[in-house]
């Protein structure tokens, strides 16, 4: 364990606890962007009168939006989208920076970092924001406290375990890195799983300011010469309504040879 404590590639990194909001759209647009280029789409309403055509209509909006969206960002092709594409649908599009978000489960999207070699699912809704010191980061844009972040560091190791046992290098990170030292700790669990033949630890903690209490999963381990930490949470009080999503998050991030 002691070769995790006193190692120099294990270094503090920012809690991100609080965020600032980004502003509101109005009800019925959207915003379709891409390095800079910002495209307001906004829904058209359908009369009453033309109830028979009102879906037909609706999917053609849907779909000259989306091609819009699409041309500007290069990203796919309009064909694959026009069968069953539909205003939620457009929602559901996201593009950045060469990683790709689609959703994958009923209430997610999927990150698919093939330059870092690691992916993992977020609740739909959330929105990424930059962190410095963190690789990735979404977050509730109401509960500044309900965010994932991933984090990774160079190491010359090639598996977790050998760092120590689950519960000792989860009590270390929680410490060291995961919380400020203003805030009282707690392990609540701390396991490990395999995935593909790939060691992870994954543990539970609770971490307590003055004025909140956040309760977090974090999930972690080695592989492209990397130490992978993804860490997610929610206030206290929401944690009962939360935890199933989060779990679904750290249970969904997994590395890939790169």
């Amino acid at each position: 364990m002691a070769s995790l404590q006193n190692s120099p590639a294990i270094h503090r990194t920012p809690f991100p606890n609080s965020f600032s909001q980004p502003g509101l759209q109005k009800p019925g647009q959207f915003r379709c962007c891409k390095r800079g280029v910002s495209l307001l789409v906004r829904a058209e309403q359908v009369s009453t009168a033309n109830r028979e055509d009102g879906p037909r209509r609706r999917q053609l909006l849907a779909v000259g939006a989306i091609a819009s969206c699409v041309s500007l960002v290069n990203q796919t092709s309009i064909s694959s989208l026009v069968p069953s594409i539909m205003m939620a649908d457009i929602l559901r599009v996201h593009t950045w920076y060469g990683s790709v978000a689609a959703e994958t489960k009923k209430g997610f999207l999927a990150v698919m970092d093939k330059k870092d070699g690691y992916s993992f699912l977020y609740p739909f809704g959330w929105q990424e924001v930059v962190i410095e010191g963190q690789d990735k980061v979404f977050k509730d844009v109401i509960e500044p406290l309900e965010s994932v972040s991933v984090n990774m560091i160079p190491t010359v190791k090639q598996d977790i375990r050998e760092l120590g046992s689950p519960q000792e290098v989860a009590e270390a990170l929680i410490k060291k890195v995961l919380a400020p030292p203003s805030q009282k700790t707690k392990l609540v669990e701390a396991v490990e799983r395999d995935v593909d033949g790939k060691a992870y630890y994954t543990f539970e903690f609770t971490a307590q300011a003055p004025n909140f209490t956040r309760h977090a999963l974090s999930t972690i381990t080695i592989g492209n010469g990397k130490f992978y930490t993804l860490t997610t949470g929610a206030n206290q009080r929401r944690w009962e309504k939360m935890k199933d999503k989060l779990h679904t998050v750290i249970d969904s991030f997994q590395i890939v040879n790169v």
